[in-house]
C-alpha cells in the first residue's frame, strides 16, 4: 500500500537527516510572524526549483514519504512560543528524560494540503480549527500551545517548503502533522521544563487500504479507547498507540478497522482508532455526541454542517449497538479518511451488511465535502484558506 520513494530522494533524505537544526541561509532569523506574513520575505532558494518530487504519484497510500523541510519552534514552560524557523527535514534530539518519551505529555493535529486546478497554489481546510483544538489540548495537557496566527503561519510556510510534494490533482494530498511535545528533560512526574512545536508534511493518498472502497469493521468489547475524565476528546498522542492491540487482532480477521464502546455501559459506540462515526435511519443521520470521551473532529464538524445544508435531520446522540444493526447506512470521517462509507460490521458471531455506492448519504456528503476541499465549487462558508 505504502509509496516507494526513489534511491535518490531517500538519499537526499539521509543526508538531510545527518544535519539536525542546520538552519537555512537567510532564513535563520524566520520568525512565526501572523499568517498574512509572505514567504516572499524569506530567500526565494529556500523553495525548491524541481516541479514536482521523485515519486509514482499513482502509487501513494498513506505512509511516511520523507520531504525537504520541517518548521520548528520552542519555548519555556513559563514562556510563551515567540519564533519559529524552517529546517531541513531530519532528526530532532530529544533527551531520555524528555516529558514526551516519559509521560507522552504531547498532541498532535492533521490537516492537508491540496493543489488548485488552476496550478497556481494550494487549498487548505479549516486550519484555524486545528489550530484551537491545538490549544485546547494543550491546556489539558499543561502545556504552552501557539497561538491561532503562530500555527496558521507554520503550516503555510511547511506547504510552500514542500510544494513540490503536493500531488498533482486527484492524485491525493500533502498531510501536515502538527506536532507539540513536551522536549525538556524531566524525572519526577511534572509539565516538561521546555517544549517544540514541530510541523512536517508527507504526501498520502487513501487511508485505508480499500481505498475509496466501503470498509468493513469489528465492535471491540473487551479494550476502551477512552473514559469518562480521561483524554477521549484531546488530541494527545496517549490515545493512539493503546488500541493498535484491537486494530491488529480486526485486521488479523480481514476487517479493516475497530469501533469502540463506552467504558461504562459497554452498549454505546463512540467511534473508531481514528475517525468519527455516523448511521443513516429513515433519511435521519445520528452520530455519538461528543461527550468528553470522543474526538471533536474537524471533518465530522463540517459534515453535521453540510447535513443539515442537505436538508438532513443530523441529531448528536447516544448511538447504541442497537441503533448501529438497525442502521440503513453507516460511515466514518475523518482527516486523513474523509468520509469512508462501511460495508459491514461485525459485532461477536454476527456480521451486518449496510448500504453503499451511489447516491447514499455518504456519497453525497464525500462530494459536497471534498468538492470545496479541492475547489471544484466556490467556498460559501469560509473554509478553505488560499496560499501560493
Amino acid at each position: 500500500m505504502l509509496a516507494s520513494a526513489s534511491s535518490s530522494m531517500f538519499a537526499k533524505f539521509l543526508r538531510s537527516s545527518h544535519e539536525p537544526f542546520s538552519w537555512l541561509g537567510s532564513c535563520s532569523s524566520f520568525a512565526s510572524r501572523p499568517s498574512s506574513f509572505s514567504q516572499q520575505e524569506c530567500s526565494s532558494d529556500l523553495w525548491s526549483d524541481e516541479e514536482n518530487g521523485d515519486i509514482n504519484w499513482d502509487n501513494l497510500g498513506f505512509g511516511l514519504v520523507p520531504t525537504d523541510y520541517m518548521y520548528v519552534m520552542k519555548c519555556s514552560r513559563d514562556d510563551r512560543f515567540s519564533s519559529g524557523e524552517l529546517n531541513r527535514y531530519g532528526n530532532i534530539e530529544l533527551s531520555p528524560s524528555s516529558g514526551v518519551l516519559n509521560y507522552a505529555q504531547g498532541l498532535f493535529e492533521g490537516l492537508k494540503a491540496h493543489r488548485r486546478g488552476d496550478g497556481r497554489g494550494f487549498l487548505l481546510f479549516r486550519l484555524e480549527e486545528n489550530a484551537k483544538r491545538m490549544q485546547m489540548g494543550a491546556e489539558r495537557m499543561c502545556m504552552p500551545s501557539p497561538s491561532t496566527d503562530q500555527f496558521v503561519h507554520a503550516v503555510k510556510q511547511t506547504v510552500l517548503a514542500n510544494k513540490r510534494w503536493v500531488p498533482p490533482r486527484g492524485k491525493g494530498s500533502l498531510y501536515v502533522r502538527p506536532l507539540l511535545i513536551g522536549s525538556g528533560p524531566i524525572l519526577g512526574l511534572a509539565p516538561a521544563p521546555e517544549y517544540m512545536f514541530l510541523v512536517y508534511a508527507a504526501p498520502v493518498g487513501t487511508y485505508f487500504k480499500e481505498g475509496l472502497a466501503p470498509i468493513n469493521l469489528f465492535i471491540e468489547t473487551e479494550i476502551h479507547r477512552a473514559t469518562p475524565g480521561g483524554t477521549g476528546d484531546v488530541k494527545t498522542i496517549a490515545n493512539y498507540a493503546p488500541v493498535l492491540k484491537a486494530q491488529m487482532r480486526a485486521k488479523a480477521k480481514g476487517l479493516t478497522d475497530v469501533l469502540y464502546l463506552d467504558s461504562v455501559n459497554k452498549r454505546y459506540l463512540e467511534e473508531a482508532s481514528s475517525c468519527n462515526l455516523f448511521m443513516v435511519k429513515d433519511n435521519i443521520i445520528a452520530t455519538p455526541a461528543t461527550d468528553g470521551t470522543i474526538l471533536r473532529g474537524i471533518t465530522r464538524k463540517s459534515i453535521i454542517e453540510l447535513a443539515r445544508d442537505l436538508g438532513y435531520q443530523v441529531k448528536e446522540r447516544l448511538v447504541s449497538i442497537d441503533d448501529l444493526i438497525a442502521a440503513d447506512e453507516v460511515f466514518c470521517t475523518g482527516t486523513a479518511v474523509v468520509v469512508a462509507p462501511v460495508s459491514s460490521i461485525t459485532y461477536g458471531d454476527q456480521r451486518y451488511e449496510y448500504k453503499t455506492g451511489a447516491e447514499t448519504v455518504s456519497e453525497k456528503l464525500y462530494k459536497a465535502l471534498t468538492a470545496i476541499q479541492m475547489g471544484h465549487v466556490e467556498d460559501k462558508k469560509g473554509w478553505t484558506v488560499e496560499i501560493e
